[in-house]
Protein backbone atom coordinates (compact mmCIF):
# COMPACT_ATOMS: atom_id res chain seq x y z
CA UNK A 1 0.00 0.00 0.00
CA UNK A 2 1.62 3.26 -1.14
CA UNK A 3 1.45 6.77 0.34
CA UNK A 4 -1.27 7.88 -2.08
CA UNK A 5 -3.49 4.96 -1.12
CA UNK A 6 -2.98 5.71 2.58
CA UNK A 7 -3.88 9.37 2.04
CA UNK A 8 -6.99 8.35 0.09
CA UNK A 9 -8.01 5.92 2.83
CA UNK A 10 -7.59 8.49 5.59
CA UNK A 11 -9.52 11.09 3.59
CA UNK A 12 -12.35 8.63 2.96
CA UNK A 13 -12.57 7.65 6.63
CA UNK A 14 -12.77 11.29 7.73
CA UNK A 15 -15.37 12.24 5.12
CA UNK A 16 -17.48 9.12 5.68
CA UNK A 17 -17.46 9.56 9.46
CA UNK A 18 -18.47 13.21 9.28
CA UNK A 19 -21.62 12.38 7.31
CA UNK A 20 -23.52 11.33 10.43
CA UNK A 21 -23.04 14.69 12.12
CA UNK A 22 -24.09 16.70 9.06
CA UNK A 23 -27.07 14.38 8.52
CA UNK A 24 -28.17 14.90 12.13
CA UNK A 25 -28.22 18.65 11.49
CA UNK A 26 -30.25 18.23 8.28
CA UNK A 27 -33.00 16.09 9.82
CA UNK A 28 -33.34 18.63 12.62
CA UNK A 29 -34.69 21.19 10.16
CA UNK A 30 -36.02 19.26 7.12
CA UNK A 31 -37.94 16.07 6.23
CA UNK A 32 -35.28 13.32 6.09
CA UNK A 33 -36.29 11.45 2.93
CA UNK A 34 -37.04 14.60 0.96
CA UNK A 35 -33.69 16.12 1.94
CA UNK A 36 -31.84 12.91 1.05
CA UNK A 37 -33.62 12.49 -2.29
CA UNK A 38 -32.74 16.09 -3.19
CA UNK A 39 -29.15 15.59 -2.07
CA UNK A 40 -28.74 12.53 -4.29
CA UNK A 41 -30.36 14.32 -7.22
CA UNK A 42 -27.89 17.22 -6.93
CA UNK A 43 -24.88 14.96 -6.28
CA UNK A 44 -25.84 12.60 -9.08
CA UNK A 45 -26.29 15.34 -11.66
CA UNK A 46 -22.98 16.91 -10.61
CA UNK A 47 -21.19 13.58 -10.79
CA UNK A 48 -22.61 12.66 -14.20
CA UNK A 49 -21.94 16.18 -15.53
CA UNK A 50 -18.32 16.22 -14.38
CA UNK A 51 -17.78 12.68 -15.66
CA UNK A 52 -19.21 13.63 -19.06
CA UNK A 53 -16.95 16.70 -19.18
CA UNK A 54 -13.96 14.44 -18.44
CA UNK A 55 -14.88 12.21 -21.36
CA UNK A 56 -16.35 9.34 -19.36
CA UNK A 57 -19.22 7.36 -20.85
CA UNK A 58 -22.46 5.88 -19.53
CA UNK A 59 -21.87 2.84 -21.71
CA UNK A 60 -21.22 0.43 -18.90
CA UNK A 61 -20.84 -3.30 -18.88
CA UNK A 62 -23.66 -5.49 -17.60
CA UNK A 63 -21.65 -6.16 -14.44
CA UNK A 64 -21.16 -2.44 -13.88
CA UNK A 65 -24.86 -1.65 -14.36
CA UNK A 66 -25.75 -4.40 -11.89
CA UNK A 67 -23.35 -2.88 -9.39
CA UNK A 68 -24.78 0.60 -9.99
CA UNK A 69 -28.34 -0.58 -9.32
CA UNK A 70 -27.47 -2.66 -6.25
CA UNK A 71 -25.28 0.09 -4.80
CA UNK A 72 -27.90 2.75 -5.53
CA UNK A 73 -30.70 0.75 -3.95
CA UNK A 74 -28.90 -0.80 -0.98
CA UNK A 75 -26.55 2.00 0.07
CA UNK A 76 -28.26 5.17 -1.05
CA UNK A 77 -31.95 4.37 -0.81
CA UNK A 78 -32.06 1.79 2.00
CA UNK A 79 -28.99 2.37 4.18
CA UNK A 80 -28.91 6.16 4.06
CA UNK A 81 -32.68 6.50 3.86
CA UNK A 82 -33.15 4.43 7.01
CA UNK A 83 -30.32 6.25 8.77
CA UNK A 84 -31.72 9.69 7.97
CA UNK A 85 -35.11 8.69 9.38
CA UNK A 86 -33.49 7.06 12.42
CA UNK A 87 -31.40 10.12 13.26
CA UNK A 88 -34.54 12.07 14.01
CA UNK A 89 -34.62 10.15 17.29
CA UNK A 90 -31.14 8.71 17.94
CA UNK A 91 -27.72 10.40 18.31
CA UNK A 92 -25.38 10.70 15.35
CA UNK A 93 -22.65 8.94 17.33
CA UNK A 94 -24.79 5.80 17.77
CA UNK A 95 -25.67 5.73 14.06
CA UNK A 96 -21.96 6.04 13.22
CA UNK A 97 -21.04 3.19 15.57
CA UNK A 98 -23.66 0.86 14.09
CA UNK A 99 -22.67 1.69 10.52
CA UNK A 100 -19.00 1.14 11.34
CA UNK A 101 -19.69 -2.57 12.01
CA UNK A 102 -20.16 -3.08 8.27
CA UNK A 103 -16.68 -4.61 7.68
CA UNK A 104 -17.44 -7.17 10.38
CA UNK A 105 -20.73 -8.05 8.71
CA UNK A 106 -18.99 -8.33 5.32
CA UNK A 107 -16.48 -10.78 6.80
CA UNK A 108 -19.26 -12.70 8.54
CA UNK A 109 -21.30 -12.90 5.33
CA UNK A 110 -18.24 -14.11 3.43
CA UNK A 111 -17.70 -16.81 6.02
CA UNK A 112 -21.29 -18.03 6.38
CA UNK A 113 -22.81 -17.36 2.95
CA UNK A 114 -19.86 -17.72 0.58
CA UNK A 115 -17.78 -20.19 2.56
CA UNK A 116 -14.68 -17.99 2.71
CA UNK A 117 -11.99 -19.27 5.02
CA UNK A 118 -11.55 -17.13 8.13
CA UNK A 119 -8.24 -17.31 9.96
CA UNK A 120 -8.02 -17.38 13.77
CA UNK A 121 -7.19 -13.66 13.90
CA UNK A 122 -10.32 -12.94 11.88
CA UNK A 123 -12.46 -15.01 14.24
CA UNK A 124 -11.01 -13.11 17.20
CA UNK A 125 -11.88 -9.87 15.42
CA UNK A 126 -15.47 -10.95 14.79
CA UNK A 127 -15.93 -11.94 18.42
CA UNK A 128 -14.35 -8.68 19.60
CA UNK A 129 -16.65 -6.69 17.34
CA UNK A 130 -19.68 -8.48 18.74
CA UNK A 131 -18.53 -7.77 22.31
CA UNK A 132 -18.06 -4.10 21.51
CA UNK A 133 -21.53 -3.82 19.98
CA UNK A 134 -23.11 -5.55 22.98
CA UNK A 135 -21.35 -3.16 25.38
CA UNK A 136 -22.56 -0.08 23.54
CA UNK A 137 -26.08 -1.35 22.94
CA UNK A 138 -26.45 -2.38 26.58
CA UNK A 139 -25.38 1.05 27.76
CA UNK A 140 -27.61 2.87 25.27
CA UNK A 141 -30.66 0.70 26.01
CA UNK A 142 -30.29 1.42 29.70
CA UNK A 143 -30.06 5.09 28.81
CA UNK A 144 -33.41 4.95 27.02
CA UNK A 145 -32.39 4.99 23.33
CA UNK A 146 -35.26 4.95 20.82
CA UNK A 147 -35.77 1.31 19.77
CA UNK A 148 -37.43 2.18 16.46
CA UNK A 149 -34.49 4.32 15.37
CA UNK A 150 -32.05 1.64 16.53
CA UNK A 151 -33.79 -1.04 14.44
CA UNK A 152 -33.76 1.21 11.37
CA UNK A 153 -29.98 1.66 11.73
CA UNK A 154 -29.47 -2.10 12.08
CA UNK A 155 -31.48 -2.83 8.93
CA UNK A 156 -29.56 -0.04 7.21
CA UNK A 157 -26.13 -1.49 8.00
CA UNK A 158 -27.23 -4.86 6.59
CA UNK A 159 -28.17 -3.07 3.37
CA UNK A 160 -24.78 -1.33 3.40
CA UNK A 161 -23.12 -4.74 3.73
CA UNK A 162 -24.88 -5.96 0.59
CA UNK A 163 -23.86 -2.78 -1.24
CA UNK A 164 -20.22 -3.27 -0.21
CA UNK A 165 -20.20 -6.83 -1.53
CA UNK A 166 -21.37 -5.43 -4.88
CA UNK A 167 -18.98 -2.46 -5.10
CA UNK A 168 -16.07 -4.35 -6.66
CA UNK A 169 -18.14 -5.27 -9.70
CA UNK A 170 -19.18 -1.67 -10.13
CA UNK A 171 -15.70 -0.19 -9.77
CA UNK A 172 -13.95 -2.35 -12.36
CA UNK A 173 -13.80 -1.27 -15.99
CA UNK A 174 -13.34 2.51 -15.71
CA UNK A 175 -15.88 5.37 -15.83
CA UNK A 176 -15.72 5.58 -12.04
CA UNK A 177 -17.15 9.08 -11.59
CA UNK A 178 -19.97 8.32 -14.04
CA UNK A 179 -20.80 5.22 -12.00
CA UNK A 180 -20.81 7.27 -8.79
CA UNK A 181 -23.22 9.79 -10.30
CA UNK A 182 -25.52 7.14 -11.75
CA UNK A 183 -25.84 5.17 -8.52
CA UNK A 184 -26.80 8.40 -6.73
CA UNK A 185 -29.50 9.08 -9.31
CA UNK A 186 -30.81 5.55 -8.74
CA UNK A 187 -31.04 6.25 -5.01
CA UNK A 188 -32.75 9.60 -5.62
CA UNK A 189 -35.37 8.09 -7.94
CA UNK A 190 -36.30 5.47 -5.36
CA UNK A 191 -36.37 7.87 -2.40
CA UNK A 192 -38.68 10.39 -4.09
CA UNK A 193 -41.53 7.86 -3.91
CA UNK A 194 -41.75 7.62 -0.07
CA UNK A 195 -40.64 11.25 0.29
CA UNK A 196 -43.55 12.61 -1.75
CA UNK A 197 -45.99 10.06 -0.35
CA UNK A 198 -45.21 10.12 3.35
CA UNK A 199 -43.60 13.47 4.16
CA UNK A 200 -44.86 17.03 4.43
CA UNK A 201 -42.74 19.84 2.93
CA UNK A 202 -41.94 21.47 6.27
CA UNK A 203 -38.49 23.08 6.26
CA UNK A 204 -36.92 25.49 8.75
CA UNK A 205 -34.52 27.52 6.64
CA UNK A 206 -31.33 28.67 8.36
CA UNK A 207 -27.59 28.73 7.72
CA UNK A 208 -27.04 25.48 9.63
CA UNK A 209 -29.36 23.58 7.29
CA UNK A 210 -27.86 25.11 4.15
CA UNK A 211 -24.28 24.51 5.29
CA UNK A 212 -24.99 20.91 6.33
CA UNK A 213 -26.83 20.16 3.07
CA UNK A 214 -24.09 21.61 0.86
CA UNK A 215 -21.38 19.82 2.85
CA UNK A 216 -23.23 16.49 2.85
CA UNK A 217 -23.93 16.73 -0.87
CA UNK A 218 -20.38 17.54 -1.95
CA UNK A 219 -18.11 15.89 0.62
CA UNK A 220 -19.55 12.65 2.11
CA UNK A 221 -21.93 12.32 -0.83
CA UNK A 222 -19.84 12.90 -3.94
CA UNK A 223 -16.19 13.14 -2.90
CA UNK A 224 -16.14 10.27 -0.37
CA UNK A 225 -17.94 7.88 -2.72
CA UNK A 226 -15.58 8.73 -5.58
CA UNK A 227 -12.52 8.30 -3.33
CA UNK A 228 -13.86 4.94 -2.12
CA UNK A 229 -14.36 3.62 -5.65
CA UNK A 230 -10.90 4.82 -6.65
CA UNK A 231 -9.36 3.29 -3.54
CA UNK A 232 -11.01 -0.07 -4.16
CA UNK A 233 -9.83 0.02 -7.75
CA UNK A 234 -6.28 0.90 -6.61
CA UNK A 235 -5.66 -1.56 -3.79
CA UNK A 236 -8.70 -3.89 -3.75
CA UNK A 237 -11.74 -4.10 -1.49
CA UNK A 238 -9.99 -6.08 1.26
CA UNK A 239 -7.15 -3.62 1.85
CA UNK A 240 -9.43 -0.61 1.33
CA UNK A 241 -11.81 -1.86 4.01
CA UNK A 242 -8.98 -1.71 6.56
CA UNK A 243 -9.56 2.04 6.83
CA UNK A 244 -13.03 1.39 8.23
CA UNK A 245 -11.44 0.67 11.60
CA UNK A 246 -11.04 4.46 11.96
CA UNK A 247 -14.74 5.16 11.48
CA UNK A 248 -15.98 4.33 15.01
CA UNK A 249 -13.44 6.73 16.56
CA UNK A 250 -13.95 9.50 14.01
CA UNK A 251 -17.73 9.25 13.93
CA UNK A 252 -18.04 9.52 17.71
CA UNK A 253 -15.38 12.23 18.00
CA UNK A 254 -16.93 14.46 15.33
CA UNK A 255 -20.44 14.12 16.80
CA UNK A 256 -19.13 14.96 20.27
CA UNK A 257 -17.10 17.94 19.04
CA UNK A 258 -19.70 19.55 16.78
CA UNK A 259 -23.02 18.47 18.30
CA UNK A 260 -22.00 18.19 21.93
CA UNK A 261 -23.23 14.60 22.21
CA UNK A 262 -22.33 12.95 25.51
CA UNK A 263 -20.08 9.91 25.20
CA UNK A 264 -19.99 7.45 28.10
CA UNK A 265 -17.16 5.22 29.33
CA UNK A 266 -18.80 2.10 27.87
CA UNK A 267 -19.18 3.90 24.54
CA UNK A 268 -15.45 4.62 24.44
CA UNK A 269 -14.58 1.06 25.46
CA UNK A 270 -17.01 -0.42 22.95
CA UNK A 271 -15.73 1.77 20.13
CA UNK A 272 -12.14 0.76 20.88
CA UNK A 273 -13.07 -2.94 20.87
CA UNK A 274 -15.06 -2.63 17.62
CA UNK A 275 -12.20 -0.77 15.94
CA UNK A 276 -9.74 -3.43 17.09
CA UNK A 277 -12.08 -6.16 15.81
CA UNK A 278 -12.39 -4.49 12.40
CA UNK A 279 -8.61 -4.13 12.13
CA UNK A 280 -8.07 -7.77 13.16
CA UNK A 281 -10.57 -9.02 10.58
CA UNK A 282 -8.99 -7.00 7.77
CA UNK A 283 -5.42 -7.94 8.73
CA UNK A 284 -6.39 -11.61 8.80
CA UNK A 285 -7.31 -11.36 5.09
CA UNK A 286 -3.93 -9.98 4.01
Amino acid sequence: MDIKAIAMGLAFALMWSSAFTSARVIVEYAPPLTALALRFLVSGLLGVGIAWALGQSARLSRKQWLGVVIFGVCQNALYLGLNFVAMQTIPASLAAIIASTMPLLVALAGWIVFGNRVRPLGIVGLVAGLVGVVLIMGARLQGGVDIYGLVLCLVGVISLTIATLAVLGASSGGNVLMIVGLQMLVGSAILWVPALTLEVWDITWNWQLVAAFVYTTLVPGLAATWVWFMLVGRIGAVKASTFHFLNPFLGVAIAAALLGEVIGVLDVLGVAIIAGGILAVQLSKQ
